[in-house]
């Protein structure tokens, strides 16, 4: 008998009975994600995105996470996870005063893991556990994508949205580092500094390390350009990012997807850019003293934050009515599909868009670009826009009845919570726990619900063997 064979595995109180329970209780853990992933995988998405924001909402609420070294209530330590996962960067305790380095360190890796996305995170789940993705799992990937017909790179694509992410993020860290070393501060503050925003900006969080957040830059190109680039970057999509990479600026090698998100993306970028700094020209309170460069340069960055990015450069407080209204407006579109943004995406109000154009023209199909858009892609967009309008209505009639604040600032934070964009009149931050309560569930629909509900309905188109006579009801 060999030495090996003549000794018990691990210890004496090793048991084979013990060793099959534990196999037993992974294998139907497995067999059960199998299940989720295959049968309804927008809840695999689900279910990933809320046991994350759980584990973090723990990893924060542990006194080593809090500067002061106590423990953070569970309200403000749950909202604050659910922002940094949902990548929204809404806060209601200050991210540089409150929370310690450890703190500030679990922050930044639950937005990273969230900016991946709600169906990026379920399949990658589902590959750690069970080694592979059934069929619909894969369709589901790869819908998010864009690239329904190759199923079998799913895995590829996995990693090419993982390894993008790191280096655009790398990228952008490169060049605020330096920035921050001139700036004075030491070198391991500057990297950690050059990190943080690289990350936050591309995933569209909006988290600040520094108190007064970045405010202090608001006439320094050399952070406001690299945020700008991330928080755009960031907000076309990764499947916008790889036809990029492929096809360059070939416009005639871009699929549809890249061509409305793009266009789309241009146009309310340059809007935004120029109503915003409109209704702001004048106004002392934010722009009105600073000089024409100046101005210019809040204008387009507002523009660019308003989209998801959530950093601000003036109190939204101090803007006027109007500035605040289009500032809702620009938030609920939000940004690419299966992107690190947030709202009902610019592809949802294209295809709205071009259905109204064709039905005012008569015509029976709804095309663009020598393409015509199946119905099922109008129907599941008045989905997404019914659902989140939804949402974001009855959110704020709940905070209207909690927190008893205007009208203005109420519809301006559900929307932003909603939209994951971050940017605040710091209502999150007065209202009482359950008012923090309805914010925390309205980031975590707006992030997972619109996005699981138009992939749900992506895959529950049924043939029927039979129609109904048809029969218009009168309209408008």
């Amino acid at each position: 008998m060999t030495q090996s064979q003549s000794r018990p595995r691990n210890s004496a109180s090793w048991h084979p009975a013990q060793e099959r329970e534990g196999l037993w209780i992974l294998t139907r853990l497995r067999d059960f994600i199998d299940d989720i992933a295959n049968t309804s995988p927008a809840r695999l998405a689900l279910s990933a995105f809320a046991a994350v924001c759980l584990v973090f909402t723990f990893l924060l609420s542990l006194p080593v996470s809090s500067a002061a070294g106590t423990a953070t209530p569970l309200h403000q330590a749950m909202f604050t996870a659910v922002s940094a996962v949902c990548v929204t960067g809404l806060t209601v305790v200050s991210t540089a005063v409150h929370w310690s380095f450890f703190g500030q360190l679990v922050i930044l890796i639950g937005v990273f893991i969230g900016g991946l996305g709600t169906l990026t995170l379920a399949s990658l789940l589902a590959l750690m556990v069970s080694k592979r993705l059934g069929v619909r799992g894969k369709i589901i990937a790869a819908e998010s994508m864009n690239n329904a017909g190759r199923l079998g790179e799913v895995g590829t694509l996995l990693r090419i949205v993982i390894t993008t992410s790191v280096v655009i993020e790398g990228i952008l860290a490169l060049a605020l580092i330096p920035r921050f070393l001139t700036l004075g501060e030491p070198f391991w503050q500057s990297v950690w500094h050059g990190i943080f925003y690289a990350i936050s900006s591309f995933n569209n969080a909006g988290f600040t390390p520094h108190s007064d957040g970045i405010v202090p830059y608001e006439t320094d190109l050399w952070i406001l350009v690299p945020l700008m680039l991330g928080v755009f970057l960031g907000s076309l999509g990764f499947p916008v990012v790889m036809v990029l990479q492929q096809n360059g600026l070939n416009w005639k090698r871009w699929n549809l997807h890249t061509k409305l998100t793009i266009q789309v993306s241009f146009i309310l970028l340059v809007a935004g850019t120029f109503l915003w700094g409109l209704m702001e020209w004048d106004n002392a309170r934010t722009i009105g003293t600073m000089g024409f460069g100046d101005k210019v340069t809040h204008s387009l960055f507002a523009s660019v934050m308003t989209r998801s990015g959530g950093f601000n450069l003036v109190d939204q407080n101090q803007m006027e009515s109007t500035t605040m209204l289009l500032t809702d407006a620009l938030m609920f579109a939000g940004g690419g599909s299966a992107s690190t943004a947030g709202g009902i995406k610019v592809t949802t109000i294209a295809v709205m868009f071009l259905a109204i154009v064709a039905e005012a023209r008569g015509d029976a199909d709804v095309k663009v670009y020598g393409r015509t858009i199946p119905e099922g892609s109008m129907r599941v967009a008045i989905s997404v826009i019914v659902a989140g309008a939804t949402l974001v209505s009855v959110s704020a009639f709940l905070l209207l009845h909690i927190s008893g604040a205007s009208l203005d600032r109420v519809l301006f934070e559900t929307i932003s919570a909603f939209a994951t964009v971050g940017l605040s009149t710091n209502l999150s931050a007065e209202v009482p726990p359950e008012g923090v309560y309805v914010l925390t569930a309205l980031m975590f629909a707006g992030r997972v619900g619109t996005v699981t509900l138009a992939a749900a309905l992506a895959l529950r188109q049924r043939s029927q063997l039979y129609h109904y006579p048809e029969e218009r009801p009168i309209i408008g």
